[in-house]
Order: C-alpha cells, then sequence, then structure tokens
C-alpha cells in the first residue's frame, strides 16, 4: 500500500508555562500585538494550507448517518447483567455486576457503600498528591440517595442493576442539586434546576451518583491539567497526566471510586483518558446519546458516553443512556439500541482495517501494544486487511476549526466578560480560535464531507478500523506546568492523532485496554465502527480482555467486601 496518501506529521512547536505562557497569552489577547504571532501559528497549525484547498464539495454542518433497520429486540439490563461470561485476566475491578451481586446477596448495603465512597473521596483529595478526581461531593444528598436505595432492595424492588451502583458525572453535565462549572471557575454558583438526559436516566436506574467529576477547563484540552480545580492525577503513576477532558471521570474509575462515570467527547475526550487510565470508554455515534443540559458548546462534534471499568460496564450504561429522547432532535433518527452478540468471542465474521502508516505513527509502547491485540483477534477469527483513508492532515485541522470556532461563538456571546477568567491554556486557545473565519469555518464543513466519503468507503470493506488510541501513553506532569497550565502543542498533537476524526464523521469509537508500556503506564487501543453497530466495538473490547492482563493502579480504592 502506497504511503503516499498519508499527510500527518508530527511538529516540534515551542512550549510555554509559567511567566512564558502569561507573556504570550498577554501578547495573543492585545490587538496591537496579535497581528504579529497570528500568521505564523496558522502557518504553523496547518489553518493557512487548508484555505488554500480548492475544495467543490458542499459542506456538511452535522454528521448524519443514514439510519438502518434493525431486527433487535430491547435490552434487558437485569438479564445482560445476569449473563454468566467468564472474566478478564489478571486485576478485577469492582464492576456494576459486582455491587448488584452483593446488594442482591445481602454482603453489603447502598448505605455502607456511601460512606466507603464518601470516605474514598475526603482520603483521594487529601493524599499527596491529591486525585482530584471528584471536585464537588455533597454528603447529604449521597446518603440521600443511598437510603432510597437500600429501601428498594429491602423490597426487592430495585430500578435497575445499576440500583445503588456508585457513578460519577463529568462537571460538565447539569446534575440538581449541584452547580455546572464546565471546569471554569466563575460559572455554576446556582445549582442546576434539572439533570441532563444522561444524568435523568442514570438516576431513573437508581445509580448512587457520587459527585462531579473534574475535567479539562470546557473540554479544550486533553491533558487533564485545571488550574482552577486541580491536575488530575493518574491512578497508575500519579506523576502522570489522565487526558482529557473527562479526566475525573477516568481517574474515578480507575481509582475505584465508582465502576462508570458519565462523561462526552468532542475530540477524544473519553477514549484519551479511558487508554491512559487503563480502562474502557465509548464514543457513540452522534445523535445515539441525548445531549440535553450538556455543555452546548461545541455542537457538531459533541458525543457523550461511558467510561468504565470493563466492556461489560460501558455496555452495561451505554444500553441505559443511549436511544431517542425528544428534548434533543439530533437522538431522533436512530435505529434501536443493541447489545447483540456482545459475548460471542467468534471473531470470523468481523474484518478489521488497518491503515499502517496511521496505525505505526505512535510510540513504539502504543504500536506494539496495538500490534499484539491484531494479532490476538486474528486468533480468534477475525480478518485484517489494509486500508487507505486520504486527508487525514485536512481532516484533523477542520475539527480544529469546528471546535474551536463553535466554542467561540459560545463564550463570546455569553461570557465575554470572563474571558480573563479562563485558565491560560484555554485563553490561548480562543484567542487563536478568534482568528478564524466563517470561510474557514466553511472550508472546514467542505473538508467533513470529504472524511465522511473518505471513511464510509473504508468503512464498506471493513467492521472496524483499529488505531492506537494516541500516539503516547500518558506524559508526565511538567513541575513548571503547576499550577497553571502550560501551551505544549508538539504533546497535544501526538495525544489526539487518531481521535478526532471520529469526532468529524460522528462514527462510534471505543478506546480498551492493550498492555501496557516497560513502565508500567496503560496501552490503549482504538476500534472505529460503521455508523450505529456500538454493538460490534463492544464485542471487541469484551474480547480484548480475554487477552489482556490487566494490572492494579497503583492508587485504587476497594469498597465492596472481599
Amino acid at each position: 500500500m502506497s504511503k503516499t496518501t498519508y499527510d500527518l506529521k508530527s511538529v516540534k512547536l515551542p512550549r510555554l508555562a509559567g511567566g512564558g505562557l502569561r507573556a504570550f497569552v498577554a501578547l495573543m489577547e492585545n490587538p496591537a500585538t496579535r497581528g504579529l504571532i497570528i500568521p505564523n501559528l496558522l502557518q504553523s497549525g496547518g489553518i493557512t494550507q487548508l484555505r488554500e484547498l480548492t475544495l467543490d464539495d458542499p459542506p456538511t454542518f452535522l454528521p448524519r448517518w443514514e439510519t438502518r433497520a434493525t431486527n433487535s429486540a430491547p435490552v434487558d439490563l437485569t438479564r445482560f447483567a445476569q449473563t454468566a461470561r467468564p472474566g478478564g485476566k489478571g486485576f478485577a475491578f469492582a464492576t456494576t455486576r459486582a455491587y448488584y451481586d452483593a446488594y442482591r446477596s445481602g454482603a453489603t448495603t447502598p448505605e455502607k457503600i456511601a460512606e466507603q465512597v464518601l470516605s474514598a473521596i475526603e482520603d483521594s483529595n487529601a493524599r499527596t498528591p491529591a486525585l482530584r478526581a471528584i471536585v464537588a461531593c455533597l454528603r447529604d444528598d449521597v446518603i440521600a440517595q443511598a437510603r432510597a436505595s437500600a429501601e428498594r432492595w429491602r423490597a426487592g424492588k430495585p430500578l435497575s442493576v445499576f440500583d445503588g451502583v456508585p457513578v460519577a458525572v463529568k462537571e460538565e453535565f447539569d446534575q440538581s442539586p449541584y452547580g455546572t462549572t464546565w471546569g471554569t471557575r466563575f460559572l455554576g454558583k446556582q445549582p442546576a434546576r434539572t439533570d441532563a438526559t444522561v444524568v435523568a436516566r442514570m438516576r431513573a436506574g437508581g445509580a448512587l451518583l457520587i459527585g462531579k467529576a473534574n475535567m479539562h477547563e470546557i473540554g479544550i484540552g486533553v491533558t487533564g491539567l485545571n488550574p482552577h480545580w486541580g491536575v488530575t492525577r493518574n491512578p497508575y503513576n500519579v506523576a502522570h497526566h489522565t487526558g482529557g477532558s473527562s479526566s475525573g471521570s477516568a481517574t474515578a474509575v480507575a481509582a475505584g471510586l465508582c465502576p462508570a462515570a458519565l462523561s462526552a467527547d468532542g475530540g477524544g475526550s473519553i477514549r484519551i483518558p479511558a487508554g491512559f487510565c487503563g480502562v474502557v470508554g465509548l464514543k457513540p455515534t452522534f445523535g445515539r446519546v441525548s445531549e440535553f443540559s450538556s455543555a452546548a458548546l461545541c455542537w457538531s462534534v459533541a458525543h457523550n458516553g461511558p467510561i468504565a471499568a470493563t466492556a461489560e460496564d460501558v455496555a452495561l450504561m451505554y444500553a441505559l443512556i443511549a436511544g431517542p429522547d425528544p428534548k434533543d432532535d439530533q437522538t431522533l433518527h436512530q435505529p434501536p439500541v443493541t447489545l447483540d452478540r456482545f459475548d460471542d468471542l467468534d471473531l470470523r465474521d468481523l474484518t478489521i482495517g488497518i491503515f499502517t502508516p496511521w496505525f505505526e505513527h505512535a510510540s513504539l509502547a502504543m504500536v506494539e501494544g496495538c500490534k499484539k491485540m491484531v494479532a490476538a483477534f486474528q486468533a480468534m477469527g477475525a480478518r485484517v486487511v489494509e486500508i487507505e483513508i486520504p486527508e487525514l492532515e485536512a481532516a484533523r485541522v477542520a475539527h480544529v476549526i469546528t471546535i474551536t470556532s463553535e466554542m467561540c461563538a459560545v463564550l463570546d456571546k455569553e461570557y465575554a466578560a470572563h474571558r480573563a477568567d479562563f485558565g491560560l491554556d484555554v485563553r490561548t486557545n480562543l484567542a487563536l480560535a478568534r482568528s478564524f473565519t466563517a470561510p474557514d469555518y466553511l472550508q472546514a464543513q467542505r473538508v467533513r464531507t470529504r472524511a465522511l466519503a473518505h471513511f464510509g468507503r473504508a468503512l464498506e470493506q471493513v467492521n472496524v478500523i483499529l488505531t492506537p488510541v494516541a500516539g503516547c501513553v500518558a506524559p508526565k506532569i511538567p513541575p513548571d506546568a503547576l499550577p497553571d497550565g502550560e501551551s505544549d502543542l508538539t504533546t497535544l498533537m501526538e495525544i489526539m492523532r487518531f481521535a478526532t476524526p471520529a469526532n468529524l464523521t460522528g462514527l462510534p469509537a471505543i478506546s480498551f485496554p492493550a498492555g501496557y508500556d516497560s513502565a508500567g503506564l496503560p496501552v490503549g487501543c482504538q476500534a472505529i465502527g460503521r455508523p450505529w453497530e456500538e454493538n460490534i466495538l463492544l464485542r471487541l473490547a469484551r474480547a480484548a480482555e480475554q487477552v489482556v492482563e490487566r494490572r492494579k493502579p497503583q492508587a485504587h480504592y476497594r469498597l465492596l467486601p472481599e
């Protein structure tokens, strides 16, 4: 296969932190000096090159895919959770099933678990360094939920398999009685009046909502460093980042504070932290899960979904939160949710696509770990073929323009008086985004049209496209980046290399563990699927668990009785 169509490149750009970053932000935000800086940034970021492309394609503003009919029956969560299936190898995380079985047998109660969760959250934030996974936890609310759940269990009427099971909620979702900060220091002063749809569905299932999970501010970064609420630490090595923006969600799951967490993904924000923290994360098809009362910041690339300890936990949460919502028109054009063939480990019906130059454009540890996973899938019967995906560089730049332009449209209209209240890295990104024009946005949507066609053609040949989840394992947290943050576009582009096409195209994608590097940091694999075929992605993640020997994180809490 020719490599001539592969055009993504690693770059070396200056890194800024501390006083240098503060000075740079001041120059970027000063009308008298920003004109001296912006042209070079546009050139190095690929914006200038995108402007020069001649594209006649009509723009696609929302990545809607054709809805195909399905004969799948509605998912029976209780039956699914009670299905006997072999566990994975190595360390066994406490799962939704484990909590459900413990409550059903009387080994513990939701009230006891609530007390242990509250103690663990307090301890996790008091340790040095603090994990900072959960940044808001209202004790009285958690206890009240636990008491109500315990009453239902005593009456033999749990609402679902999630009744009493600890679940964290990313800070960008509305959840009564918490404020919604989006990771900022100025929002969320008043409690949300209603729940976001995904929160409401978890609450209706009886989930024990343990508090708000930290996030990279407004979701515009992928490290998890938040200057207002503290940097979220990786449970496998607290000197390293978690990834973002769903940083607190991934850390809470990996640290054992909960088996699953509600998360969101506008540019890898579910899959990257899941991969860095050694857990599983699913970004469903665009329009599969309601966006109602989640942060309305990047409407054409945003997806809500689960991060959880295992593929089964991800499947359970996905099945509970997915489906049509009258409050979100984008969800009204989807086929029924299914977990069909989740337990089928015979993969002879699946074809996996590899675009080799893209797949191998990562660190040695990531590539080797993912190659081993490909070999394991082949041993289970999967067919592996070479594919080609053109214009990935144009798709990368189109995603940058799209997500940041949409964020600016919201923030500059609603919160213009708070520009200086954002963290330095956010101010840098927004300052650059303000130089984008309406023709830039239109050009990006023309590129989206082409990306939809390129990935659509590839997925006609294969069921899934396999890549590493990121170009590197979780980076170390530089001391000079604390507490105010950093601007490191070189590392940012390495982290995001494989994530953004699934957001631009709206295709479903999953991250799952593929091993560990020599230092014990998790290696994550990504599978991108056909629209509405989340069940196949979940099946692959389930199959991977039969191969990878999971390891216990260094920072981990055991809440269930042994």
